[in-house]
């Protein structure tokens, strides 16, 4: 029984989201409006359980560590952006958070978008017993990164045989990197909504097996 009211309950907010397809209309905020919602509530509900009460209420209750009043005062500064007298308050959490992140995420970011791409880009061209393939593929590769850094590179005219050539080479090499990129995104989004529809299909009507 509460799997028939689930699989009803899902069928009936799919198309209500995909009424928008129609125009905007009251069922489409409705099922936006309880997405946001159990959205929010899901989310408060899975932060108290695995960050509050574990790493602020727990260890101050059970083990004294009393210094985590510090980091529970600047998160409640927060609140104070709702009270205009005092809502400057709420720059200080901001500010620690903001200066925390860029301090761990920037030698991250760089690891992740610069040095890996700098590494996936240093290959052998070609070594004993390598397939001709790989060693197309290496000199593709090799060449496309740096023809598309030619490209980017304005301190000096691009003209001539190797700034010239190189950044027209460099902007087919980004418009077919981009060009891969939404095609990924849009099989994704195909790809959810073919399983939305095999599940009406399917699971709800029963059409297809």
């Amino acid at each position: 029984m509460y799997e028939t009211i689930g699989i009803w309950t899902a069928a009936i907010f799919t198309l209500a989201v995909y009424s928008f397809l129609y125009k905007e209309n009251p069922l489409y905020r409705l099922g936006e409006h309880l997405v946001v919602g159990i959205s929010t509530g899901y989310f408060i509900v899975v932060t108290y359980e695995q960050v509050l009460k574990p790493r602020l209420i727990d260890p101050i209750a059970n083990d004294g560590e009393y210094i985590l009043f510090i980091p529970a005062l600047l998160g409640l500064l927060y609140i104070t952006r709702f009270f205009p007298k005092i809502a400057w308050l709420s720059r200080y959490p901001m500010a620690f958070i903001m200066g925390t992140s860029m301090g761990v995420g920037f030698p991250l970011s760089m690891k992740a978008s610069v040095l890996r791409q700098l590494e996936a880009t240093i290959l052998p061209l070609y070594s004993a017993g390598m397939p001709w393939q790989i060693v197309v593929g290496n000199v593709v590769l090799v060449l496309g990164t740096l023809a598309a850094l030619i490209y980017f590179f304005f301190s000096k005219p691009h003209k001539g045989p190797f700034f010239g050539t190189g950044s027209k080479i460099g902007i087919w090499v980004i418009m077919i990197g981009f060009g891969a990129t939404f095609g990924f995104t849009v099989m994704g989004r195909i790809s959810l909504l073919i399983g939305r529809i095999q599940f009406l299909l399917n699971d709800w009507l029963g059409v297809i097996k």
